[in-house]
């Protein structure tokens, strides 16, 4: 009954927000109703208090006025909500909703769709198994800051479908549920007609947008309004942009991008990068005299790695090695230095062109906080809240002091702060702000899914998404562009949640590094292949972080049982991939690492010498035993060791716009063991070609079914060793199909950059002075709607391609618009080409009922 895309969307509502009254509301006359009555099942009972979803024998809607209209209200959190009328009291009396106003689950079953505000809602009266007449609302937001208080719709439909009053700019909420910037709701009306709107950018009519005359009617009091004639089953409204006339909806390049999407982050252990004082600790002194190394701030020189942002793991006061227990969040660690030398350190950092984040541990604080031992002192100190207590032992994760038991997830030592507690909200809030005046870009939020639970519920909770709503809105009000990534180590579909809604820019992705390890071991791509579809589905395009291994897994080269070419592979694939990537200290030049945290965490390599050249004092944890081959000075000598590798990379990486910015199309070779990819970003593209197997391959027949790419011949460049590449022509789908190269073989574990520039493209229709067409909703459950600028004299021929490149659909149409029932294609990724006499344009549409 559910799917994933709707959880998403669940998700990202903001449920548990508040309470709100939902009425349902069924027309039974044309129905003999069954002894056991009509009810309505849904994925809203547990939350209404029924005590478990889709169980058509509990909710049952009663006709007390005997209109032949039943009727249920129940109170559930705001959100969007799948349900469906049953006849009975079993899913055998259950409605079929027709498909025009109803969602696909993708196994065939649809269901109706509710989504809820902050006010009441009493749906219009639908006839049991039909539909009521559907308006599709979309605006796009991009270049506005949105309100927290979100984006709505008003006009003078609202009483009629059920919100109350009209104009009321808080009961009908839009939602950008892939972080396109576009905002869409889908309103049910019981008749069809001609109405007014407006979109408003927060929840009071003072800040609706100005609609310019152009596009605008006035409502009668002189203001100027939208109207949408909403006259079929279901009527989608093009997508304008807020506050103008253009129709502006979602497109294959115009996604958002920012800072972080051109960065190459390093992470870095404080405690283990460079000692300058003898002590055995690295300190900011030693950070800041390895900077050169990291990236001098010279894009002429080529001795430096070339990264060009750093995370700091945990630097703030704490007892611990670690530091992930601090007992003050407004100091630095002593063991590093004061905070004039972090200062200093971030004013070097920056006069280099490199951007600084810090780990932020917003879970818990150290027991040695002044906070928690103030908290032990006595229950009714003011402090006591700032942590949860409990007089009986709830069960694990709890803890006795003093007579009382407090929670700890991840130790003991590790009280959990109370999020729910205005006072501590308010200090974090400050800790927040104060690290973000003096100058850091953002932070890595640590153990972030378990902020708040709620009861037995740990982790992922509603409440928690709440709370980054509120952090992301503290963080932006110091620094409208610091880059927030979470730790939200899970399952993909359970992290895409995090990135939405205005919580965190990205999070980290743990269910690719994972595949990319396995893949690069096993020969294999088909995990890795899996993988990379479901991320480019599911999050908003580049937005989640790319790695290898970090500071709490074994060491990428341990993983790869110390085989350099399979280290060297498992680089170029996360380097060339989209997202933000991110280096580990010392996986560079091959460090190792497994067993207690600690030893993930050992010293930098610096040189040969002795202590690998980190302290002349004693290393506060051993280096390892490699340190002699495996060492920067070393490898800074050779050219075709790991580190002159992930150099060449890394600047390949920043040279290259398609790998920074470009969306990622499969591309299939010959071989089960080869993986291949297509980074396309305006009119060039990098084909990633890797030989995962320990053997070398044949030279592969490529093909890519079909792309944005303009038809015509393009020049081919393998980037890495900076040999021609001969050419490859594109078809009229930006495709093509068997084509090889006249590079040699492809060697075991190697791979391929292949940059495709055009040389003479056939005319697009955008060249041609027509900007290309826009598909709104994208993603679509099911009715699309194409829309050209203009309306042609002549015939626009359409056609639909899946990635795999077959035909699926191909039509002609007159006039501006043309509307297409998706609900029977599978969920996934589609391209639209539209020719017309004047040119081809292509789009891609996502499809997820």
């Amino acid at each position: 009954m559910k799917h994933l895309f709707l959880f998403f969307l669940f998700l990202a509502s903001g449920i548990g927000a508040s309470a709100t009254q939902l009425t349902f509301r069924v027309d039974m006359s044309q129905q003999t109703v069954a002894p056991a009555g009509v009810r309505v099942a849904g994925n809203f009972q547990n939350a209404a208090g029924f005590g478990g979803d889709w169980n058509p024998a509990t909710t049952l809607l009663t006709d007390p006025d005997n209109d032949r209209i039943y009727e249920l209200t129940v109170t559930v959190p705001a959100g969007t909500y799948l349900y469906k009328f049953v006849n009975g009291n079993s899913w055998p009396g259950a409605e079929i909703v027709p498909a025009e106003c109803g969602l696909n689950d993708g196994g065939g079953n649809v269901n109706r769709q509710v989504t809820l505000g902050a006010a009441n809602r009493r749906l219009p009266a639908v006839s049991f198994g039909g539909c009521l007449t559907q308006v599709v609302f979309s605006v796009n937001m991009r270049g506005q800051t949105v309100s927290r208080d979100g984006v709505h719709v008003v006009g003078n439909f609202q009483a009629l479908a059920g919100y109350g009053a009209n104009w009321d700019p808080t009961s009908i909420a839009l939602s950008d549920t892939n972080g396109d910037e576009i905002y869409e709701v889908t309103v049910a009306l019981p008749a069809p007609g001609r109405f007014q709107y407006t979109f408003v950018n927060g929840s009071r009519l003072t800040a609706a947008e100005a609609v310019p005359a152009a596009c605008g009617t006035d409502d009668g009091t002189g203001q100027l309004t939208r109207v949408v004639e909403a006259l079929a089953a279901v009527t989608t409204v093009p997508t304008t942009c807020f506050g103008t006339c253009d129709v502006c909806g979602p497109s294959l390049t115009g996604y958002p991008t920012h800072w972080w999407n051109d960065a190459v982050f390093y992470e870095v252990f404080v405690r283990s990068f460079y000692d300058t004082n003898a002590d055995g600790k690295g300190d900011f002194a030693g950070l800041t005299a390895k900077l050169d190394y990291l990236n001098d701030g010279n894009p002429a020189t080529t001795t430096d790695l070339g990264i060009t942002a750093l995370w700091l793991m945990p630097m703030m006061e704490s007892p611990s090695y670690h530091g992930y227990d601090v007992t003050n969040y407004k100091a630095t660690e002593a063991d590093y230095g004061t905070m004039a030398g972090f200062e200093a350190f971030l004013a070097a950092a920056h006069a280099r062109g490199i951007k600084v984040i810090i780990d932020l541990v917003l879970n818990h604080s150290s027991s040695q906080h002044p906070w928690f031992t103030q908290a032990l002192s006595s229950p009714t100190n003011t402090y006591r809240d700032w942590y949860r207590w409990s007089a009986t032992n709830p069960g694990p994760g709890w803890y006795l002091r003093n007579g009382s038991y407090y929670y700890g997830y991840f130790w003991s030592e590790m009280p959990d702060l109370n999020w729910r507690n205005p006072q501590l909200k308010a200090a974090m809030w400050d800790a927040t702000r104060f690290w973000l005046k003096k100058g850091v870009d953002g932070y890595r939020l640590d153990a972030v899914k378990y902020l708040v639970e709620n009861g037995s519920t740990i982790e992922n909770t509603p409440e928690t998404m709440s709370l980054l709503e509120e952090f992301h809105d503290t963080v932006r009000a110091v620094n409208p562009n610091a880059f927030t990534v979470g730790e939200a180590w899970g399952p993909t579909p359970t992290v895409v949640p995090y990135v939405l809604n205005q919580r965190l820019d990205a999070c980290f992705e743990f269910d690719l590094a994972s595949a990319i390890l396995s893949a690069v071991s096993s020969g294999s791509a088909t995990g890795l292949r899996n993988q990379l579809t479901l991320i480019n589905n599911t999050y908003p395009r580049l937005q989640y972080a790319t790695f290898l291994t970090n500071h709490d897994q074994n060491r990428a080269l341990g993983v790869l049982g110390g085989n350099m070419a399979r280290m060297k592979q498992a680089a170029a694939l996360y380097l060339t991939m989209p997202g933000v990537p991110f280096l580990y200290y010392g996986e560079e030049v091959g460090m190792l690492g497994a067993g207690p945290d600690e030893d993930k965490r050992k010293p930098m390599q610096w040189t040969a010498g002795s202590q690998a050249g980190f302290t002349t004092g004693s290393p506060w944890r051993a280096v390892n035993g490699n340190y002699a081959q495996f060492n920067v000075a070393t490898m800074q000598a050779d050219p075709n060791s790991l580190l002159s590798h992930y150099k060449k990379l890394i600047a390949l990486r920043m040279a290259q716009p398609a790998l920074r910015k470009g969306y990622l199309l499969p591309v299939t070779g010959a071989a089960a063991s080869i993986v291949s990819y297509a980074r396309v970003y305006e009119r060039e593209a990098v084909v990633v070609v890797a030989n995962l197997s320990s053997t070398a391959a044949a030279n592969p027949a490529l093909s890519l079914a079909v792309s944005s790419l303009p038809a015509g011949t393009y020049q081919v460049t393998e980037r890495y060793s900076g040999q021609a590449a001969g050419q490859v022509t594109l078809d009229g789908q930006g495709g093509f199909s068997g084509w090889t190269t006249p590079l040699p073989a492809l060697a075991a574990n190697q791979t391929w950059l292949l940059h495709l520039t055009p040389t003479m493209p056939t005319p697009t229709a955008a060249a041609a002075g027509l900007t290309s067409f826009s598909l709104y909703p994208n993603p679509t459950a099911s009715l699309v709607r194409l829309e050209l600028p203009k309306a042609l004299p002549s015939s626009v021929q359409l056609k639909v391609y899946d990635l795999s490149g077959r035909l699926l659909h191909t039509t002609s149409f007159a006039g501006r618009s043309h509307t297409l029932d998706t609900s029977p294609w599978a969920n996934g990724t589609y391209f639209l080409r539209v020719q017309t006499s004047q040119g081809v344009s292509m789009q891609r549409l996502v499809v997820a009922h």
